[in-house]
Protein backbone atom coordinates (compact mmCIF):
# COMPACT_ATOMS: atom_id res chain seq x y z
CA UNK A 1 0.00 0.00 0.00
CA UNK A 2 2.68 2.54 1.02
CA UNK A 3 4.83 3.47 -1.97
CA UNK A 4 6.95 6.07 -0.23
CA UNK A 5 6.88 7.86 3.13
CA UNK A 6 9.49 10.44 4.10
CA UNK A 7 9.94 13.39 6.41
CA UNK A 8 11.37 16.71 5.18
CA UNK A 9 12.81 19.66 7.03
CA UNK A 10 14.16 22.87 5.50
CA UNK A 11 13.69 21.34 2.07
CA UNK A 12 15.83 18.27 2.81
CA UNK A 13 14.84 14.68 3.29
CA UNK A 14 15.35 13.40 6.83
CA UNK A 15 16.72 9.84 6.99
CA UNK A 16 15.09 6.71 5.60
CA UNK A 17 11.47 5.90 4.84
CA UNK A 18 9.05 5.94 7.76
CA UNK A 19 6.30 3.51 8.64
CA UNK A 20 2.78 4.80 9.12
CA UNK A 21 3.02 5.27 12.90
CA UNK A 22 6.34 7.11 12.61
CA UNK A 23 4.93 9.30 9.86
CA UNK A 24 1.94 10.29 11.99
CA UNK A 25 4.16 11.07 14.94
CA UNK A 26 6.54 13.14 12.80
CA UNK A 27 3.63 15.13 11.37
CA UNK A 28 2.42 15.97 14.87
CA UNK A 29 5.74 16.65 16.60
CA UNK A 30 8.48 17.61 14.11
CA UNK A 31 9.07 21.02 12.54
CA UNK A 32 9.06 19.88 8.90
CA UNK A 33 6.41 17.93 7.05
CA UNK A 34 5.71 14.34 6.00
CA UNK A 35 5.00 13.14 2.47
CA UNK A 36 3.12 9.84 2.39
CA UNK A 37 2.31 8.19 -0.92
CA UNK A 38 -0.04 5.19 -1.15
CA UNK A 39 -1.32 3.16 -4.09
CA UNK A 40 -4.90 1.82 -4.26
CA UNK A 41 -5.37 1.30 -0.51
CA UNK A 42 -8.30 -0.63 0.88
CA UNK A 43 -10.91 1.14 2.98
CA UNK A 44 -9.40 -0.32 6.18
CA UNK A 45 -5.91 0.87 5.23
CA UNK A 46 -7.14 4.33 4.38
CA UNK A 47 -9.04 4.55 7.64
CA UNK A 48 -5.82 3.78 9.45
CA UNK A 49 -4.11 6.61 7.58
CA UNK A 50 -7.04 8.90 8.40
CA UNK A 51 -6.62 8.21 12.12
CA UNK A 52 -2.91 9.00 12.01
CA UNK A 53 -3.36 12.27 10.11
CA UNK A 54 -6.86 13.24 11.31
CA UNK A 55 -8.39 13.28 7.83
CA UNK A 56 -12.03 14.14 7.36
CA UNK A 57 -14.31 11.14 6.86
CA UNK A 58 -16.02 12.58 3.77
CA UNK A 59 -12.69 13.14 2.02
CA UNK A 60 -11.58 9.65 3.02
CA UNK A 61 -14.80 8.21 1.56
CA UNK A 62 -14.08 9.95 -1.75
CA UNK A 63 -10.50 8.64 -1.72
CA UNK A 64 -11.70 5.05 -1.20
CA UNK A 65 -14.39 5.10 -3.88
CA UNK A 66 -12.34 7.06 -6.43
CA UNK A 67 -14.11 7.99 -9.71
CA UNK A 68 -14.43 11.58 -8.52
CA UNK A 69 -14.41 14.70 -10.65
CA UNK A 70 -11.33 16.93 -10.30
CA UNK A 71 -12.08 19.33 -7.47
CA UNK A 72 -10.70 21.24 -4.49
CA UNK A 73 -12.34 21.07 -1.07
CA UNK A 74 -11.27 22.37 2.32
CA UNK A 75 -11.78 20.30 5.46
CA UNK A 76 -10.56 22.26 8.48
CA UNK A 77 -6.91 23.10 7.77
CA UNK A 78 -6.50 20.26 5.25
CA UNK A 79 -7.03 20.83 1.55
CA UNK A 80 -8.40 17.88 -0.43
CA UNK A 81 -7.54 17.90 -4.14
CA UNK A 82 -8.76 15.38 -6.72
CA UNK A 83 -6.73 15.15 -9.93
CA UNK A 84 -7.15 12.96 -13.02
CA UNK A 85 -4.02 11.69 -14.74
CA UNK A 86 -3.92 10.90 -18.46
CA UNK A 87 -1.64 8.56 -20.39
CA UNK A 88 -2.14 8.05 -24.13
CA UNK A 89 -1.56 4.54 -25.46
CA UNK A 90 -0.85 5.10 -29.13
CA UNK A 91 -1.02 1.41 -30.13
CA UNK A 92 -4.66 1.17 -28.93
CA UNK A 93 -5.53 4.85 -29.43
CA UNK A 94 -6.94 5.10 -25.90
CA UNK A 95 -6.35 7.49 -23.02
CA UNK A 96 -5.77 5.63 -19.77
CA UNK A 97 -7.15 7.84 -17.01
CA UNK A 98 -5.92 7.46 -13.45
CA UNK A 99 -6.86 9.32 -10.30
CA UNK A 100 -4.92 11.12 -7.59
CA UNK A 101 -6.33 12.27 -4.27
CA UNK A 102 -4.05 14.69 -2.46
CA UNK A 103 -4.46 15.75 1.17
CA UNK A 104 -2.49 18.96 1.75
CA UNK A 105 -1.81 20.21 5.26
CA UNK A 106 0.96 22.49 6.59
CA UNK A 107 2.38 19.41 8.36
CA UNK A 108 1.83 16.65 5.82
CA UNK A 109 1.03 15.67 2.24
CA UNK A 110 -0.82 12.41 1.60
CA UNK A 111 -1.25 11.19 -1.99
CA UNK A 112 -3.65 8.36 -2.81
CA UNK A 113 -3.21 6.99 -6.32
CA UNK A 114 -5.59 4.84 -8.35
CA UNK A 115 -4.50 3.59 -11.77
CA UNK A 116 -1.91 5.42 -13.87
CA UNK A 117 0.14 8.30 -12.48
CA UNK A 118 3.40 7.24 -10.82
CA UNK A 119 4.70 10.11 -8.65
CA UNK A 120 8.20 8.73 -8.18
CA UNK A 121 9.69 11.13 -10.78
CA UNK A 122 7.92 14.07 -9.11
CA UNK A 123 9.36 13.28 -5.70
CA UNK A 124 12.84 12.72 -7.13
CA UNK A 125 12.73 15.99 -9.08
CA UNK A 126 11.55 18.17 -6.23
CA UNK A 127 13.99 16.62 -3.77
CA UNK A 128 16.75 18.02 -6.00
CA UNK A 129 15.36 21.50 -5.34
CA UNK A 130 15.57 22.15 -1.59
CA UNK A 131 14.99 25.84 -2.27
CA UNK A 132 11.52 24.94 -3.52
CA UNK A 133 10.75 22.06 -1.18
CA UNK A 134 11.37 24.25 1.86
CA UNK A 135 8.04 25.93 1.05
CA UNK A 136 6.42 22.73 2.30
CA UNK A 137 3.49 20.62 1.09
CA UNK A 138 2.08 23.42 -1.06
CA UNK A 139 5.15 23.31 -3.29
CA UNK A 140 4.91 19.52 -3.48
CA UNK A 141 1.28 19.94 -4.60
CA UNK A 142 2.44 22.31 -7.33
CA UNK A 143 5.03 19.74 -8.49
CA UNK A 144 2.32 17.06 -8.67
CA UNK A 145 -0.06 19.27 -10.66
CA UNK A 146 2.74 20.36 -12.97
CA UNK A 147 3.64 16.71 -13.61
CA UNK A 148 0.00 15.79 -14.32
CA UNK A 149 -0.48 18.68 -16.74
CA UNK A 150 2.78 17.80 -18.52
CA UNK A 151 1.23 14.35 -19.00
CA UNK A 152 -1.85 16.02 -20.49
CA UNK A 153 0.31 17.78 -23.08
CA UNK A 154 2.03 14.52 -24.04
CA UNK A 155 -1.36 12.82 -24.38
CA UNK A 156 -2.67 15.74 -26.45
CA UNK A 157 0.27 15.38 -28.82
CA UNK A 158 -0.51 11.69 -29.29
CA UNK A 159 -4.16 12.45 -30.04
CA UNK A 160 -3.12 15.17 -32.47
CA UNK A 161 -0.97 12.75 -34.47
CA UNK A 162 -3.81 10.21 -34.74
CA UNK A 163 -6.31 12.86 -35.81
CA UNK A 164 -3.96 13.91 -38.61
CA UNK A 165 -3.81 10.28 -39.70
CA UNK A 166 -7.62 10.10 -39.68
CA UNK A 167 -7.86 13.22 -41.84
CA UNK A 168 -5.54 11.68 -44.42
CA UNK A 169 -7.48 8.41 -44.26
CA UNK A 170 -10.79 10.20 -44.91
CA UNK A 171 -9.55 11.57 -48.23
CA UNK A 172 -7.52 8.51 -49.26
CA UNK A 173 -8.48 6.55 -52.39
CA UNK A 174 -8.32 3.12 -50.76
CA UNK A 175 -12.05 3.11 -50.01
CA UNK A 176 -11.66 2.36 -46.30
CA UNK A 177 -14.25 3.87 -43.97
CA UNK A 178 -12.62 5.37 -40.81
CA UNK A 179 -15.95 6.16 -39.12
CA UNK A 180 -15.37 3.67 -36.29
CA UNK A 181 -11.91 5.07 -35.65
CA UNK A 182 -13.29 8.62 -35.58
CA UNK A 183 -16.02 7.69 -33.07
CA UNK A 184 -13.47 5.92 -30.87
CA UNK A 185 -11.12 8.91 -30.88
CA UNK A 186 -14.02 11.23 -30.09
CA UNK A 187 -14.92 9.08 -27.09
CA UNK A 188 -11.34 9.25 -25.83
CA UNK A 189 -11.23 13.01 -26.34
CA UNK A 190 -14.44 13.36 -24.29
CA UNK A 191 -12.84 11.40 -21.44
CA UNK A 192 -9.76 13.58 -21.78
CA UNK A 193 -11.88 16.72 -21.54
CA UNK A 194 -13.67 15.35 -18.46
CA UNK A 195 -10.26 15.06 -16.78
CA UNK A 196 -8.69 18.36 -17.84
CA UNK A 197 -11.53 20.90 -17.89
CA UNK A 198 -12.66 20.58 -14.23
CA UNK A 199 -9.03 20.65 -13.06
CA UNK A 200 -8.65 24.11 -14.59
CA UNK A 201 -11.56 25.29 -12.43
CA UNK A 202 -10.00 23.70 -9.34
CA UNK A 203 -6.63 25.38 -9.93
CA UNK A 204 -8.44 28.66 -10.50
CA UNK A 205 -9.92 28.33 -7.00
CA UNK A 206 -6.42 27.97 -5.59
CA UNK A 207 -5.30 31.08 -7.48
CA UNK A 208 -8.03 33.15 -5.84
CA UNK A 209 -6.21 32.79 -2.52
CA UNK A 210 -9.05 31.07 -0.70
CA UNK A 211 -6.83 28.49 1.04
CA UNK A 212 -4.32 29.42 3.74
CA UNK A 213 -2.36 26.21 3.16
CA UNK A 214 -1.24 27.68 -0.21
CA UNK A 215 1.00 30.71 0.52
CA UNK A 216 0.47 33.78 -1.64
CA UNK A 217 4.07 33.72 -2.90
CA UNK A 218 3.39 30.34 -4.56
CA UNK A 219 0.41 31.54 -6.57
CA UNK A 220 2.62 32.34 -9.55
CA UNK A 221 3.60 28.66 -9.74
CA UNK A 222 -0.03 27.57 -9.78
CA UNK A 223 -0.77 30.30 -12.32
CA UNK A 224 1.75 28.65 -14.63
CA UNK A 225 -0.07 25.32 -14.22
CA UNK A 226 -3.36 27.07 -14.93
CA UNK A 227 -1.98 28.60 -18.13
CA UNK A 228 -0.81 25.18 -19.34
CA UNK A 229 -4.23 23.74 -18.52
CA UNK A 230 -5.96 26.44 -20.53
CA UNK A 231 -3.73 25.64 -23.48
CA UNK A 232 -4.46 21.91 -23.20
CA UNK A 233 -8.21 22.53 -22.88
CA UNK A 234 -8.07 24.73 -25.96
CA UNK A 235 -6.42 21.90 -27.89
CA UNK A 236 -9.05 19.44 -26.66
CA UNK A 237 -11.86 21.70 -27.90
CA UNK A 238 -10.03 21.88 -31.22
CA UNK A 239 -9.77 18.08 -31.31
CA UNK A 240 -13.54 17.74 -30.94
CA UNK A 241 -14.15 20.22 -33.75
CA UNK A 242 -11.64 18.46 -36.01
CA UNK A 243 -13.17 15.06 -35.33
CA UNK A 244 -16.64 16.41 -35.97
CA UNK A 245 -15.46 17.88 -39.28
CA UNK A 246 -13.66 14.64 -40.14
CA UNK A 247 -16.82 12.63 -39.48
CA UNK A 248 -18.89 14.97 -41.64
CA UNK A 249 -16.28 14.84 -44.42
CA UNK A 250 -16.16 11.05 -44.15
CA UNK A 251 -19.93 10.78 -44.53
CA UNK A 252 -19.70 13.06 -47.57
CA UNK A 253 -16.94 10.93 -49.06
CA UNK A 254 -18.97 7.75 -48.46
CA UNK A 255 -21.95 9.33 -50.20
CA UNK A 256 -19.77 10.37 -53.15
CA UNK A 257 -18.28 6.88 -53.44
CA UNK A 258 -21.76 5.36 -53.34
CA UNK A 259 -22.92 7.69 -56.11
CA UNK A 260 -19.88 6.77 -58.20
CA UNK A 261 -20.56 3.08 -57.65
CA UNK A 262 -24.20 3.52 -58.63
CA UNK A 263 -23.20 5.35 -61.81
CA UNK A 264 -20.78 2.58 -62.73
CA UNK A 265 -23.40 -0.07 -62.07
CA UNK A 266 -25.98 1.85 -64.10
CA UNK A 267 -23.54 2.29 -67.00
CA UNK A 268 -22.70 -1.42 -67.13
CA UNK A 269 -26.39 -2.32 -66.90
CA UNK A 270 -27.08 -0.03 -69.87
CA UNK A 271 -24.25 -1.60 -71.87
CA UNK A 272 -25.34 -5.15 -71.09
CA UNK A 273 -28.94 -4.29 -71.94
CA UNK A 274 -28.04 -4.18 -75.65
CA UNK A 275 -26.90 -7.82 -76.04
CA UNK A 276 -29.63 -8.91 -73.66
CA UNK A 277 -32.32 -7.25 -75.77
CA UNK A 278 -30.99 -8.59 -79.07
CA UNK A 279 -30.51 -12.09 -77.67
CA UNK A 280 -34.03 -11.95 -76.25
CA UNK A 281 -35.52 -11.06 -79.62
CA UNK A 282 -33.68 -13.81 -81.46
CA UNK A 283 -34.44 -16.28 -78.71
CA UNK A 284 -38.17 -16.17 -79.39
CA UNK A 285 -37.75 -19.01 -81.95
CA UNK A 286 -39.96 -17.51 -84.71
CA UNK A 287 -39.42 -18.88 -88.21
CA UNK A 288 -40.00 -15.62 -90.08
CA UNK A 289 -37.22 -13.46 -88.63
CA UNK A 290 -34.72 -11.38 -90.59
CA UNK A 291 -31.31 -12.78 -91.31
CA UNK A 292 -32.13 -16.30 -90.05
CA UNK A 293 -31.30 -17.85 -93.40
CA UNK A 294 -28.68 -15.26 -94.38
CA UNK A 295 -25.13 -16.62 -94.39
CA UNK A 296 -23.71 -13.57 -92.61
CA UNK A 297 -26.69 -12.96 -90.35
CA UNK A 298 -25.20 -14.37 -87.15
CA UNK A 299 -21.80 -12.59 -87.37
CA UNK A 300 -23.56 -9.38 -88.44
CA UNK A 301 -25.75 -9.42 -85.34
CA UNK A 302 -22.69 -10.02 -83.15
CA UNK A 303 -20.88 -7.12 -84.80
CA UNK A 304 -23.89 -4.84 -84.26
CA UNK A 305 -24.01 -5.84 -80.59
CA UNK A 306 -20.27 -5.23 -80.16
CA UNK A 307 -20.35 -1.84 -81.87
CA UNK A 308 -23.36 -0.72 -79.82
CA UNK A 309 -21.66 -1.79 -76.60
CA UNK A 310 -18.42 -0.03 -77.54
CA UNK A 311 -20.25 3.17 -78.40
CA UNK A 312 -22.08 3.11 -75.08
CA UNK A 313 -18.86 2.36 -73.20
CA UNK A 314 -17.14 5.30 -74.92
CA UNK A 315 -20.04 7.59 -74.09
CA UNK A 316 -20.15 6.63 -70.42
CA UNK A 317 -16.35 6.89 -70.23
CA UNK A 318 -16.42 10.43 -71.50
CA UNK A 319 -19.20 11.30 -69.07
CA UNK A 320 -17.10 10.02 -66.19
CA UNK A 321 -19.40 7.19 -65.26
CA UNK A 322 -16.74 4.53 -65.98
Amino acid sequence: MIVNCSAYENGLRCGEDLDLAEAGRAAREDDGFVWLGVYEPSSAELEQIAREFDLHELAVEDAVKAHQRPKVELYGDTLFVVVKTAHYVDSDEVIEVGELMVFVNPKFLVTVRHGEGDLGPVRARIERRPDQLQHGPAMALYAILDHVVDGYEVAAQGVDVDIQQVERQVFADDGNNPAERIYKLEREVLDFQAAAAPLALAVDEILRGQFDVIPADLHEYFRDVHDHLRRVNGRIVGFRELLGSALHANLTQVSIRQNEDMRKISAWVAILAVPTMVAGIYGMNFEDMPELEWRYGYPSVLIVILVACLLLYRRFRRAGWL
